[in-house]
């Protein structure tokens, strides 16, 4: 038994701690049950009686012990620790999350896949959600971001489309090359996200070793009522690893759980996995003037203009109690912001504001903020009451505003850091499905970021997907290609060629 981990290990150790204890079973009331391996019968042969509460509480429980799963990312792992401020950025932030050197701040984290079911495998070609949710000061903050510091589009009416065509054919119920790559081919704006993908980063080895972002641009806005925009990363302190395409295959049959087993064995062992917290920042000046649009989600900040402010560290040294009560039930929502935090123009976040919540309601209810993993550990005062599943209420406080009989106001301080801003231009619908400069970052990714081999193995990647797809979005998808890079258009080209030559000789 030593030699195997503390993942399969973990009802053992239950026993040990727990030998000589036995508590007596009962039922959800808490009385207690007489037999719990029998049901209520006439005779031993006969019928089931209804009276049989405890059958039908098992059962009626048993019925409804699964929620809808996520829609996206219904896969992942978690865990709790928390974040401690290493440097000052006051002078952007009022945050009290960010108020000296040396706050410790409680977080937890959810991690997973984006396109796979529940019972899908970790090891699969896709990006990794990377959720963190602050528990501070002022309520809680949840920076819900990815392993990519950009993404697929960049408006959110395209959202529900992308999505579906990384699920299943609708009638095959498989997964569907011909969706995926009809659409990324649509949609150039998509290619950098593409090339990151298909790189050797489209596989992370574990949750441990890849990094975090934001990826939106948020704004910071300090005591003053000034404010900047900002970006955040997250930067493994395990140093980034990850796996080839034939190991990933591998650990899909042998281990399809391998990240979540990684995540909490290093965890129950004491290796507590770390990440550094860094921003970049850029005043309203240097974003009206910026030549790239500093709200799209498919484009970078440049480092060498915007360079990385850090700001503190992420440490993960507990694992859950128990996985359906603190992750599957954990509720992040990007519109779960602080003082000192605000959104910014950009499109796919001003579409998240909305969508995540939406989800949590449908899924966990109109009361999902109660759950104690979604909960501020201090003290909620809203006038919102009642509704499926209260659990936390305002007792003999007013439930309307405003009123005579002291229930909670505004903050005269807090209203300091949301400063009025102005927003002008025509309203329309502005679709700007592909612009030269969807080509430009891509470009550099692949001339000046790219070493020889990452080329080599970024190519077979894309034509062992491709080469699925049909005739015509193959030849759709060269001409694209050819716009990143004449070369890596050639490669895959001629390798797409080669392909079809030997099938048709067969």
């Amino acid at each position: 038994m030593t030699s195997r981990d503390k993942a399969s290990n973990q009802l053992l150790d239950y026993k040990i701690q727990n030998t000589g204890k036995n508590p007596t079973a009962t039922t959800g009331s808490g009385a207690p049950v007489v037999v719990k391996d029998a049901t209520l019968t006439i005779g031993p042969r006969g019928p089931v009686l209804l009276q049989d509460g405890a059958f039908v509480e098992e059962m009626a429980h048993f019925n409804r012990e699964r929620i809808p799963e996520r829609v996206v990312h219904a896969k992942g792992a978690g865990a709790f620790g928390y974040f401690e401020v290493t440097h000052d950025i006051t002078r952007y932030s009022a945050a009290k999350v960010f108020e000296h050197v040396g706050k410790k701040t409680p977080i937890a984290v959810r991690f997973s896949t984006v396109g796979g079911e529940s019972g899908s495998a970790d090891t699969v070609r896709d990006p990794r959600g990377f959720a963190v949710k602050f528990y501070t000061d002022d309520g809680v903050w949840d920076l819900v971001g990815n392993n990519t510091p950009i993404f697929f589009i960049r408006d959110p009416i395209m959202f529900p489309s992308f999505i579906h065509t990384q699920k299943r054919n609708p009638q095959t119920h498989l997964k569907d090359p011909d969706m995926m790559w009809d659409f990324h081919t649509l949609r150039p704006e998509s290619m950098h996200q593409w090339l990151f993908l298909f790189g050797d980063r489209g596989i992370p080895d574990g949750y441990r070793h890849m990094n975090g972002y934001g990826s939106h641009t948020f704004k910071l806005v300090n005591k003053q009522g000034k404010y900047v925009y900002c970006k955040f990363h997250y930067k493994t302190d395990q140093g980034i690893k990850n796996i080839d395409a034939k190991r990933a295959d591998q650990l899909a049959g042998s281990d399809p759980d391998y990240a979540i087993r990684d995540l909490y064995n290093a965890i129950a062992n004491g290796n507590f996995p770390s990440y550094t917290l860094s921003i970049q920042v850029m005043t309203p000046e240097q974003a009206a003037s910026s030549k790239v649009n500093p709200f799209d989600l498919t484009k970078v900040w440049s480092h060498s203009e915007y360079p990385l402010i850090p700001v503190g560290k992420l440490v993960f040294n507990r694992n859950p109690e128990n996985y359906f009560a603190e992750i599957e039930q954990m509720a992040l929502n990007p519109a779960h912001m602080v003082p000192g935090i605000e959104p910014s123009p950009d499109r796919m976040l001003q579409g998240r504001l909305f969508a995540y919540g939406d989800t949590h309601r449908h899924r966990l209810g109109p009361n999902h903020l109660q759950i104690p993993v979604n909960s501020c550990p201090f003290r909620v005062r809203t006038y919102q009451r009642d509704g499926f599943m209260t659990i936390s209420h305002a007792g003999g406080a007013p439930n309307y505003h405003p009123n005579s009989f002291s229930g909670p106001q505004t903050d005269p301080v807090v209203k300091s850091v949301y400063p009025p801003f102005t927003v002008t231009g025509d309203v329309n619908r502005y679709d700007d499905t592909c612009t030269a400069d969807d080509f430009v970052q891509p470009r550099i990714f692949w001339q000046k970021v790219l070493d020889q081999g990452a080329k080599d193995r970024l190519v077979e990647n894309l034509v062992g997907s491709l080469k699925q797809a049909s005739d015509f979005i193959q030849e759709r998808a060269i001409k694209l290609y050819y716009q990143v890079d004449e070369t890596l258009g050639r490669k895959l080209e001629s390798q797409l060629n080669l392909i079809k030559r030997t099938k048709a000789n067969l």
